[in-house]
């Protein structure tokens, strides 16, 4: 049996097995079957691995929304420790069930700095072959970092190899820009969303107000212009927090309301500098085509930390993204998507090591009416 055959044939027993009735607590990752609404019929993979953000968190709320609210059947995939099927951001080299990639319609990625194996990166390269959209989510911009012998090093965020068209690897080449550096001061200005003047009837857009994107995650710096295509939806305007941090405050004493405009940062050795002037965007479209594949379509968001899906605004713009990429834009309506929260979510503040421990993808399961 060749290798590529073997991983397939272990890939099909590992789905049986996690789907079975008998073993449905020890799947390794957690499918919400779409109720009624436009998305019904398609699939949306939703890959989450990062150690800060605590994307294992947001992306089974997104995918309870998408699933409950709109009935797209959402995959939400983990790192996760092999010793103890437990979902562990810190593993780097680990995320089962990237094969649900072959059906799906539209991937969903925050990871950050993975070292996948061969045999797992292959479904993340098929797919991008195939041209369908994808949606990269705050640290995704950095979403791998490939090390030792590998067939997917073109992918690594500081990719300098002999493939051109993967200078800065996956970030810059499909999502249009890698890891540069944070524009606001980390855990004390806030990103206050200001819908662009140029998209304000894009359909990403529908249902949005300047304010309505709000998230205690700072602005990520791009490198501007965005590459030839892109469009910017969404700006990020830096707010400063007023007042102190607050012990215990998941947000770091940022609020919403928070309504002082930041004019000064000093993040990465910018003090002094406006980090309103040029305001970065913080939400974009642009179109990939990797070598050898077909044409595809993107949303990245340099947003997305489980705080920041507490707007109601974030979510939305995600939700309308998601009906954008995958051929819906018509269907949504002019007031936005519906983005209720399905379920408690009580987000953890964002920080190294901060993850919940000794959680199960299964815990993450829908919880009966």
């Amino acid at each position: 049996m060749t290798r590529y055959r073997l991983i397939a044939a272990t890939a099909l027993a590992n789905l049986l097995f996690a789907f079975s009735p008998s073993h449905a607590d020890d799947a390794q990752w957690v499918v919400y079957e779409g109720k009624e609404g436009p998305g019904k019929g398609k699939h949306v993979v939703l890959i989450s691995g990062d150690e800060e953000y605590r994307s294992e968190e947001a992306l089974p709320q997104m995918g309870k929304i998408l699933a409950v609210h709109h009935g797209f059947k959402c995959t939400v995939l983990f790192s996760i420790d092999p010793k103890t099927g437990e979902i562990a951001p810190t593993v780097l080299n680990n995320i089962p069930g990237l094969e649900a990639l072959e059906t799906a319609d539209l991937m969903i990625i925050a990871t950050r700095f993975r070292n996948l194996p061969d045999e797992q990166m292959k479904y993340i390269d098929d797919y991008l072959k195939s041209g369908r959209p994808v949606i990269g989510l705050r640290t995704a911009t950095h979403a791998f970092n490939m090390k030792g012998k590998t067939l997917y090093s073109r992918y690594s965020f500081n990719y300098r190899g002999p493939e051109k068209e993967w200078a800065q690897g996956f970030g810059r080449a499909i999502l249009g820009e890698t890891w540069v550096s944070h524009w606001g001061n980390h855990k004390s200005q806030s990103t206050r969303g200001i819908i662009h003047e140029g998209a304000k009837d894009h359909p990403i857009a529908h249902g949005l107000k300047d304010g309505d994107v709000w998230g205690p995650s700072d602005v990520y710096e791009v490198r501007l212009p965005l590459p030839e295509g892109s469009v910017p939806i969404v700006m990020g305007q830096v707010m400063d927090r007023e007042g102190p941090g607050e012990k215990g405050d998941v947000n770091y004493g940022m609020k919403p309301t928070d309504s002082k405009v930041a004019r000064t940062s000093r993040t990465a050795g910018r003090k002094g500098v406006d980090p309103n002037d040029p305001m970065m965007p913080v939400g974009w479209t642009k179109s990939y085509q990797i070598p050898g594949g077909k044409p595809g379509k993107v949303f990245t968001s340099t947003m997305g930390s489980s705080t920041d899906l507490v707007a109601g605004g974030t979510r939305r713009m995600l939700v309308n993204a998601v009906y954008w990429c995958v051929g819906l834009a018509d269907a949504i309506p002019s007031n936005g998507t519906k983005v209720d929260l399905v379920g408690e979510f009580n987000p953890r503040a964002y920080s190294f090591g901060g993850y919940q421990k000794g959680v199960k993808p299964a815990d993450h399961q829908l919880k009966p009416e």
